[in-house]
């Protein structure tokens, strides 16, 4: 006998396939709930974010005729390396100048100290030719009732001790004016040797900064400058790139930083090497502001057509160093980075970035160097090397 209703079979597949195709849809979104509530809404990410680092902008701090330029760009320098040359002519015709000027002050404070002893001595002269003076005033005075001495004579007597009296108070004046020129100081430490020592440490920097030194290591990059061009102080002449220093940008939206802190794991993927290489850095710093907050022309919502635009914010992620030294990265490159929020016990605002600030190299051996040839300027001068040099011979006299 025919069945009277044959779509009923296929009806019932039909049903069962749906309901199958529920229950795997149903799964697949408790699957997905459940990995985001117990791992996915721990991690924010964004490819917003790029390599920046420090340019370290080289210019000059004295005006010369550059005579050499030792590198170029995308040359890797290190920290002390000579980089640029200036004529050091004028340099060097300053700082001799400047060494005379200080042989000259040396001798002539010396000579202050040997018109003190003088004076004194001329005091000690006079003082007795003042005593002398006043003894024969005194016996004239005695005589002069019984008209043993004239009255001129007498005159004499009494002008001859003023005079005496008013050259003593002169030359006690004179030495009282020496005395605070030369007062609790020696030649070496005398203002006026200190003045023409600083003199001479200035001339010194100077010759110094006729060659131009790395600051820090790194790359190379925009350089301007070229033999034979007349630079003036401050002048940049190229940038030093210091990419083992580098940090990442990473632009986040406002509702992603609810739960950033400092010091979160951060893994991140360069465009440059892809997905096989990874960093691992933290977050060192959140930003002050958006993006736009600090744009040279910043946003002005006060209109009647505002449109709300999510913003951005830049976090700083510090980078390890070993993995930034394994694979090198260069300034502007696009990154991929995902913030681990698992721990949030760290602070919103970070109170130390940089670990190690940055500063110019300074050469203590050449203000050693410098120190020794003061030093040896006053000795010769002021007559402490004439003096030793007897008593060293005495020494080693058999």
């Amino acid at each position: 006998m025919n069945n009277p209703n044959p779509v009923a079979p296929a009806n019932g597949t039909r049903r069962r396939r749906l309901l199958i195709l529920a229950a795997l849809v149903v799964l697949a979104l408790g699957g997905y709930a459940a990995y985001y509530l117990l791992h996915g809404r721990y991690f924010e990410s964004t490819d917003d974010a790029y390599v920046a680092t420090d340019l370290v902008q080289i210019t000059s701090e004295v005006a010369g005729t550059v005579t050499g330029v030792r590198v170029d760009d995308t040359q890797h320098v290190d920290r002390g390396q000579v980089l640029v040359e200036l004529d050091p002519a004028d340099a060097e015709v300053a700082l001799a100048g400047a060494e005379a000027d200080l042989a000259r002050i040396v001798r002539s404070v010396r000579g202050l100290y040997s018109q003190g002893e003088a004076l004194r001595a001329q005091i000690r002269a006079r003082e007795v030719s003042l005593q002398a003076a006043r003894g024969d005033l005194k016996r004239r005075l005695e005589v002069a009732a019984d008209g043993g001495v004239s009255g001129e004579e007498l005159q004499h007597a009494r002008d001859q001790v003023a005079q005496l009296e008013a050259a003593l108070a002169t030359t006690r004046q004179d030495l009282a004016s020496n005395t605070a020129q030369t007062e609790n100081t020696t030649v070496a430490d005398h203002p006026q040797v200190l003045a023409a020592a600083a003199k001479v440490r200035e001339a010194a920097l100077a010759l110094k900064r006729t060659k131009i030194v790395a600051p820090v290591a790194g790359i190379i990059a925009r350089r301007g400058v070229q033999v034979g061009q007349r630079i003036a102080p401050g002048a940049p002449l190229m940038a030093v790139v210091p990419l083992a220093n580098a940090w990442v940008d990473a632009n986040f939206k406002e509702v992603q930083l609810e739960q950033m802190r400092v010091g979160q794991p951060v893994e991140l993927h360069a465009d440059l090497y892809g997905k096989d290489v990874r960093y691992h850095g933290k977050i060192a710093g959140l930003g002050a502001g958006s993006g736009s907050a600090f744009a040279l022309l910043p946003a002005q919502n006060a209109s009647g057509n505002w449109i709300k635009i999510v913003q951005r914010v830049p976090v700083r992620i510090a980078l390890d160093a070993k993995e930034l030294d394994a694979h090198p990265l260069r300034v502007g490159l696009s990154m991929t980075a995902t913030v681990d929020l698992h721990d949030t016990s760290g602070s919103l605002i970070a109170r130390e970035v940089r670990g190690a600030p940055q500063q110019i190299i300074a050469s203590e051996e050449h203000d050693a160097a410098i120190d020794r040839r003061i030093s040896d300027i006053i000795s010769r001068n002021s007559g402490q090397a004439a003096d030793r040099a007897p008593a060293a011979g005495g020494r080693s006299a058999p």
